[in-house]
């Protein structure tokens, strides 16, 4: 069932419009992070006392639908931003958080550090090359992309970092090309130039913080300079229906409203 208490003020949701993201604090319990780092630390298989073990920068552990993700996924908080942010009925339920990158302390170049932005369809006829996978300007395919921290998060310990207002620059990128959108190769063309001007913002917090963001917004990992391995998901949100960028009746998400504003 929907739920209708709001979990975000109105001068949040302005800030998402403008920003591209906002920030909830405790959005699912530390216990339900804590066990999910237990699950994840054994599917590593590395020693989470012996640092000595820890030889990559990065390890990427497959999607999983054990419970402390699912309940991290499905908090009456986290439903009622995804009502406020896409609208109620037009998002998918998560029973799992996707891919988790999880990032350890290391000198070396983790190799995925670059500014992006998440595509969202393409990999059906490119599915080796994920540079030819593709966004376009009503966001086919995903409706949000979500930060899930499950331990405690730093400046020195790789945050995700974001630029402000970058989903507006992409959101005009992508409105010429129309349905087809453009690839990941395409869009990345020029490095992202365009949104370097751009003030920067680290995905940091304690676990159970989630940041909401727009589907456009660029953000970039970075190497971990600090102690303690970061934990973190970064599932999309899925669409129930198509964003919707004319509506008859006016009544447009904050998702569909940054972007009406970008193009104009």
């Amino acid at each position: 069932m929907p739920v209708h208490t709001p979990a975000l003020s109105a001068a949040q949701l302005d800030a998402f419009v403008t920003d591209g993201f906002v920030r909830i604090d405790h959005a699912f319990p530390e216990e339900v992070a804590a066990r999910g780092r237990d699950i994840l630390w054994m599917l590593t298989g590395l020693d989470k006392d012996d640092p000595t073990t820890w030889t990559k920068p990065v390890i990427r552990l497959g999607d999983n639908p054990a419970a402390p993700f699912r309940e991290a996924a499905n908090t009456p908080v986290l439903q009622a931003a995804f009502d406020q942010l896409v609208g109620p009925g037009r998002w998918l339920p998560r029973g799992s958080l996707g891919t988790f990158p999880i990032r350890f302390p290391s000198p070396d170049d983790p190799g995925d550090a670059g500014w992006h932005i998440d595509v969202s369809f393409g990999w059906d006829e490119n599915p080796t090359d994920f540079m030819a996978w593709r966004a376009n300007v009503s966001s086919k395919g995903r409706a949000l992309l979500m930060l899930f921290l499950f331990s405690e998060v730093g400046e020195q310990d790789a945050p995700t970092r974001i630029r402000v207002g970058s989903h507006l620059d992409i959101a005009r990128q992508l409105a010429p090309a129309g349905e087809a959108g453009l690839s990941l190769r395409e869009l990345a063309a020029n490095g992202f130039a365009e949104t370097a001007h751009l003030p920067e913002v680290l995905a940091t917090g304690g676990p159970g913080t989630v940041y909401l963001c727009h589907p456009f917004l660029v953000h970039a990992a970075q190497p971990h300079h600090g102690t303690r391995p970061r934990f973190m998901a970064q599932p999309p949100l899925l669409p129930r229906q198509p964003l919707q960028l004319e509506r008859a009746d006016g009544d447009y998400s904050p998702v569909e409203l940054a972007i009406r504003r970008a193009i104009g």
